[in-house]
């Protein structure tokens, strides 16, 4: 009885939640009010000046007022060039042109059917989430390829879409830092780590996998935290939430005709000789997806900067094969076609992309976030707390911090400077405060409208719920934030309590 009330009281809160968050600005204009926002709070805290040392620069950190004629015509000449270099514009759009036509010639439903036919429906939500959080080895291709498949999937396992986009959400961006894969984020995050230790011990070195064992053992806690979530407090609740966008209609689970199963056996071949190619072509050492000194997976080598092209390449070429072969396609104008309607799906997400950019651009300019985030890493240095408090208080700190800053590495690349050394003076290693970092760093991007994929995910709900907005994705991840940040932050301090190793070359004390 306690735990139906508690329940009921859950549901209501999110409810509130969701209704407060949809009464919100449209996501569009939203960004406008903050860009405006920005301006002005650059204008009112620009006279002032700060005891706090911008890392990237070693001066006095400085608030630049972009309210100022020259600021201001430098925002107008930088317009285009702002909007077009937006990151995740690119990765969207060159992604969804192959996989719309992977969707268009039928080439992605009848792989789902496939799928379904042979997956038990009691193991759909953790195979989503466990395929969610492998895919951040592959950059921000979760984003664009696994949260609307995770959609489509629970649709047609009979359950409701958006607890498959909120399951994989909560693997993709959740979930960022468990992976038992290694990732360009491994080497990224060490390189900043390590150049904050070396502020009081020059000669320190740090393996690029010092958290590695870590984000294994935690790829299985977030795997169950979110397959609990998803089934008993997410999916209940989404229930009475009726379906009536474009996509409402759920795909119908029959057996394969003759045609879809050889489209689909030739498809799937062609996929894979493709990927034994890629793979073959990866082995030599002087392979040119290879960076310089030979890795491939730090950020500078080839093939991780063809991330969203291969992914372009591997769902058109089977998507085209398919469409052949099943005689779902007469021809090039098909193909065509398919691919104009993956672009006309996402008129809405480049209105909001065009605002967003604009204000993350000029949010990073003005150096309000850099200003947040250091005087969020003073106050936990002033408090002075003891040892476990403090690693508890870097969890926190990086969470909080991480509504306004998305970036992971430009957000490490300013509070590494700081917290590493203190840690260390604590008796704490560089590897440890790293770990606690990736805690508070994964756990909170699900639920700020300010992360640059976020506006996207408001747009894949409204497929299935025309009236879903921030408020809706707000209220659906809540609850895997919280738990996230909760229990991954107990599971670090047992972690380390137990003594298990973080990951290669890695300790806790210093």
């Amino acid at each position: 009885m306690n735990q139906a009330r508690r329940t009921t009281r859950l549901i209501r809160l999110l409810d509130r939640i969701e209704a407060l968050g949809n009464r919100l600005p449209d996501p569009a204009v939203l960004f406008l009010v903050l860009l405006i926002a920005v301006w002005i709070l650059s204008a009112a805290l620009a006279p002032f000046s700060y005891s706090q040392i911008d890392p990237r620069t070693g001066a006095p950190l400085e608030i630049q007022n972009l309210a100022t004629p020259s600021q201001v015509t430098h925002f107008l000449s930088g317009m285009v060039a702002t909007f077009v270099g937006f990151h995740p514009l690119g990765v969207v759009l060159i992604a969804m042109l192959g996989i719309g036509v992977a969707d268009h010639t039928g080439f992605i439903r009848t792989g789902l059917k496939a799928l379904m036919n042979l997956t038990s429906k009691a193991v759909v939500t953790p195979m989503l989430l466990l395929i969610a959080i492998i895919s951040h080895t592959a950059v921000d291709a979760g984003y664009v390829l696994v949260i609307p498949l995770g959609a489509v999937i629970f649709q047609a396992a009979g359950r409701h879409p958006l607890a498959g986009i909120a399951a994989a959400f909560a693997g993709v961006s959740g979930g960022f830092s468990a992976n038992f894969v290694p990732s360009a984020l491994d080497p990224m995050l060490q390189g900043i780590t390590q150049a904050g230790a070396q502020i009081i011990d020059p000669g320190i070195e740090l393996n690029p996998l010092n958290n590695w064992f870590f984000t294994s053992a935690s790829t299985l806690l977030i795997v169950g935290l979110g397959w609990y979530l998803t089934d008993r407090v997410i999916e209940p609740r989404l229930s009475a939430t009726a379906l009536d966008g474009d996509l409402a209609q759920a795909p119908q689970i029959t057996p394969l005709t003759a045609d879809e199963r050889r489209g689909l056996i030739a498809a799937l071949a062609t996929m894979g000789l493709a990927l034994v190619a890629l793979f073959a072509s990866m082995l030599p050492e002087g392979s040119p997806w290879r960076a310089v000194d030979g890795q491939l997976t730090v950020g500078t080598a080839p093939l991780m900067r063809s991330i969203v092209p291969l992914i372009f390449l591997v769902f058109l070429i089977p998507g085209v094969v398919f469409g052949y072969v099943a005689k779902t396609i007469a021809g090039h104008r098909d193909l065509i076609a398919g691919m104009t309607q993956a672009m006309s799906g996402l008129a809405y997400y480049l209105v909001m992309a065009f605002f967003a950019s604009l204000f993350i651009a000029e949010f990073g300019r003005s150096n309000l976030g850099a200003l947040i985030a250091l005087e969020g890493a003073a106050l936990l240095k002033a408090a002075a707390l003891p040892a476990f408090v403090t690693v508890v208080g870097v969890i926190v700190i990086t969470g909080v911090i991480n509504l306004f800053v998305g970036s992971a590495s430009a957000k490490w690349a300013l509070l590494a400077p700081i917290l590493v050394p203190m840690l260390m003076q604590l008796g704490l290693s560089p590897d440890l405060t790293q770990a606690a970092y990736r805690v508070g760093d994964s756990s909170t991007n699900i639920i700020t409208p300010l992360m640059p994929y976020f506006p996207l995910v408001v747009v894949f709900c409204q497929r299935y719920v025309k009236g879903a907005g921030i408020g809706t994705v707000l209220s659906m991840m809540l609850p895997y934030a919280i738990v996230f940040l909760v229990v991954w932050t107990g599971f670090l301090l047992a972690y380390w309590a137990i003594g298990l190793p973080l990951g290669l070359q890695a300790s806790y004390a210093y």
